[in-house]
């Protein structure tokens, strides 16, 4: 598969395997993208920035997409038992942190990119006590988010209402509230594995593909399908976490340089998503002559229509919290929009 050619040995075993007491001084940092991705950039200005800051005293190793395994649930378990102390989490998180599918409901995100970016970095959404609590139960702390553009439709046919997307079997991240949001639009999401991907589009296990533009463009999604629809529903956002113990165990002026340095990279990962995803878009349109569909407003509102229910089957599944984080990230957006 298209993937293997990115996959080293290691594995989440050998990691768990050496020990869960690393060097103080080493801070690993696993990614579910590969390098050249959107989260690999990002990471790559974290590490140059916490490595000059600390005087070359912290030494940041980066883990891409199959240094430590490939299931991102080994990830999220790596950075709870301490064996990776920070990472990110993107839609599989639900399964580890249920309040984290927030961030998959579709039509709740400002139509600005710039200003969904500031708010859900705010400190209105992100230090909440709702949303800091979710992670902390889990043995995580929340540290930024990195929204990596608008996710984007593929598929072998036009898409441009409700009824055009009935009964696609679109792949969707493994995530209770994605499936939820797909079956309200009246489609038939699957799960299918990352790695597994490009040849279950292949082969038509999946008619349809849920991705940011750039992973589209990396992982070729586009060579195996027909339509790619913008339809403005979602960004696809990364939650940088880190292991509650290890951030407790910090210093002060080491968790104050953290939030320092994941305030500067907001604008910066902000410009890194839109970098990318305009370059790979371009190289998408050289490489191919997939049919680029953009609805227009009012067909985004019958999706919208479908997709606001969905809220409330958020706010069963996960509690108070989850409603709590939902109405601080709203708020967020709210202030962000007004001081833009």
């Amino acid at each position: 598969m298209r993937l293997n050619r990115f996959i080293c040995a290691a594995t989440f075993g050998f990691l768990a395997a050496t020990t869960t007491t690393v060097n103080a001084d080493t801070w690993r940092f696993g990614l579910e993208e590969i390098e050249g991705s959107v989260q690999h950039s990002y990471a790559e200005r974290f590490k140059a920035l916490v490595e000059e800051k600390s005087d070359g005293e912290i030494d940041v190793q980066l883990l891409p997409y199959g240094k430590w395994g490939s299931s991102y649930s080994a990830l999220y378990d790596a950075i709870q038992g301490g064996a990776i102390q920070l990472g990110f989490g993107s839609g599989a998180l639900g399964g580890t942190v249920p309040e984290s599918q927030l961030l998959n409901l579709n039509y709740i995100m400002p139509s600005d990119q710039w200003v969904t970016a500031q708010g859900l970095n705010s400190d209105t959404f992100l230090k909440s006590k709702a949303w800091q609590e979710s992670f902390r139960k889990r043995s995580l702390v929340p540290l930024a988010a990195l929204p990596e553009g608008y996710q984007v439709w593929t598929t072998n046919k036009a898409i441009n209402t409700p009824e055009d997307i009935e009964n696609l079997g679109i792949r969707v991240m493994d995530n209770s509230l994605l499936r939820a949001t797909y079956k309200a639009y009246g489609a038939s999401p699957t799960s299918i594995a990352y790695g597994e991907l490009y040849s279950a589009l292949q082969q038509g296990q999946a008619e349809g593909n849920i991705q940011p533009v750039f992973a589209h463009e990396e992982m070729a999604f586009y060579e195996v399908q027909d339509y790619m629809i913008f339809a403005q529903q979602s960004q696809f956002v990364a939650t940088l976490i880190g292991n509650a113990d290890w951030y407790d165990d910090l210093s002060a002026d080491q968790q104050k340089m953290i939030d320092g340095i994941t305030k500067t990279l907001v604008r910066e990962g902000h410009d890194i998503q839109t970098q990318y995803n305009e370059e790979r878009l371009e190289t998408i349109k050289e490489k191919s002559d997939i049919n680029i569909v953009e609805l227009t407003e009012a067909q985004r509102d019958a999706f919208r229509k479908k997709a606001k229910p969905v809220r409330q089957i958020y706010i069963d599944e996960v509690g108070a919290r989850g409603e709590q984080s939902l109405n601080a990230l709203l708020s967020a957006f709210d202030e962000a929009a007004k001081g833009q």
